[in-house]
């Protein structure tokens, strides 16, 4: 699978409804998205959890209601022709999804999201098969799995080489934590240890790699076994050979 990392967001403001629909159109199997939850509980698509990279303002999410950060510019610094992007509230990015696509929701908070993301995703009429509920968080993984034991959930990990050359953290933490978790899979960059991918898919894991935008580099990581691919060009990915 090809998934849009924030969308295409390579050619459009990331986390925006225009990089989400760009997406689809340049074949996308799946988009990702950050969400955080604002002061009146909404859910909101941006990464950080403040506006000041990707707006015309410095607003804390958490901190603000929707209305407050709708009156931003999310395309600001994307050219003229995202010039008064808004952010978008997750039931508008659950609505661009096409039939059978996918969407990876990457919860960038705490737990005191999810009895809002629950709802919005009943809401939406998407089907549990087009739902993968991501996060570094591993708390937010466990009491999803808790709650609504049904939708998938895939640990975010970033492995990093150390002075001394080995790579952290270790296949032990990995493995346990993905136990503990009750997680059906594991979203790593491309520093894993080739060992552990294999160790992780044998242990019944599916296994997911981002942000690859390089297609040479994109082809190893599915000769690895890698279930999906996470990038910021999909049309790129898609259209280099062997990727399809």
């Amino acid at each position: 699978m090809i998934v849009a990392h924030r969308g295409a967001s390579h050619d459009a403001p990331q986390n925006t409804i225009p990089a989400f629909a760009l997406a689809w159109e340049q074949g996308a199997d799946a988009i990702e998205g950050d969400f955080h939850l604002t002061r009146d509980g909404h859910i909101v698509c941006i990464h950080d959890d403040n506006t000041k990279r990707v707006s015309n303002a410095d607003l804390v999410v958490n901190k603000s209601t929707l209305a407050e950060l709708r009156e931003l510019d999310f395309g600001v610094h994307h050219g003229q022709a995202f010039k008064g992007t808004r952010i978008p509230a997750i039931a508008e990015v659950f609505a661009t999804i096409p039939e059978k696509k996918t969407i990876y929701i990457e919860v960038k908070c705490g737990v005191e999201i999810i009895p809002t993301l629950l709802k919005e995703i009943e809401r939406s009429g998407l089907t549990k098969e087009q739902i993968l509920i991501i996060s570094f968080n591993e708390k937010v993984l466990q009491e999803m799995k808790t709650q609504a034991p049904q939708y998938r959930t895939s640990w975010l990990c970033s492995f990093k080489k150390q002075e001394t050359g080995v790579i952290t953290p270790s296949a032990d933490t990995v493995l346990s934590t993905l136990k503990l978790i009750h997680a059906d899979g594991l979203s790593s960059n491309t520093a894993v240890p080739e060992s552990l991918i294999e160790m992780v898919r044998k242990q019944g894991y599916s296994w997911h790699v981002w942000t690859v935008d390089d297609p040479k580099t994109a082809k190893r990581m599915k000769s690895l076994g890698a279930k999906s691919i996470t990038t910021n060009v999909p049309k790129v990915i898609r259209e280099s050979q062997g990727i399809r």
